[in-house]
């Protein structure tokens, strides 16, 4: 049952792999979303509330540890901490509690060379939690990491991970400048600088 359940949540996330050119195209705006609108990504994000909350609140409150005997149940959990929540709970704090947890399961898989075994583009979400940590230690690591990939990746998935590479640099610049990431501020219930504030503005955060 365990095994269904993980497959269920990297079938839902990636779809029939490998990916066509358009198959990519619309998973990058489930991934990335873009220019969508704000009523698509609402539903989207209400789709995967439906599809996956009771898992992601199983994840981040333990129950799913046993998952971490596999790397492709490795990933499946490290998406129920880290990206899924980003959409099912979007603005709130709770969307931010598994990210500890993401990040440990991404540290000792990267020990353990449990990354190796998966796909660049699965490879890609694995290292995600390496881009969301608010620590230059491991943002240092996370570029270092997506880096690797578009050498890796044939020619349909090179899109997806050099995005994502564009978006850890990004990331490592944010932390550098801040040491946190001021969009996350308000579901946090941190306090914003004055610097924090005109970079929501300009970024358009919300």
């Amino acid at each position: 049952m365990s095994g269904q359940r993980a497959q269920a949540v990297l079938d839902f996330w990636f779809g029939p792999l490998p990916l066509t050119p358009e198959r990519l195209a619309h998973r990058m705006q489930l991934w990335f979303g873009g220019d969508e609108h704000n009523e698509v990504r609402a539903l989207r994000d209400e789709d995967a509330a439906r599809r996956f909350l009771p898992l992601i609140r199983s994840a981040a409150d333990g129950s799913l540890a046993a998952w971490q005997s596999s790397p492709r149940r490795q990933l499946a959990l490290v998406l129920l901490l880290d990206a899924l929540p980003q959409q099912a709970l979007r603005h709130s704090a709770e969307a931010y509690a598994g990210h500890a947890q993401a990040l440990q399961i991404t540290l000792n898989g990267l020990r353990q060379g449990a990354d190796a075994t998966l796909r660049p583009l699965e490879r890609l979400f694995y290292y995600l939690p390496l881009q969301h940590a608010e620590s230059p230690e491991w943002q240092e690591e996370s570029v270092a990491a997506f880096r690797r990939l578009p050498d890796e990746a044939d020619d349909i998935e090179r899109p997806a991970v050099e995005v994502a590479l564009a978006a850890a640099q990004r990331q490592q610049a944010i932390i550098r400048q801040f040491g946190r990431f001021p969009e996350r501020n308000a579901a946090l219930g941190r306090p914003s600088t004055a610097d924090e504030l005109a970079f929501l503005r300009e970024s358009g955060s919300r």
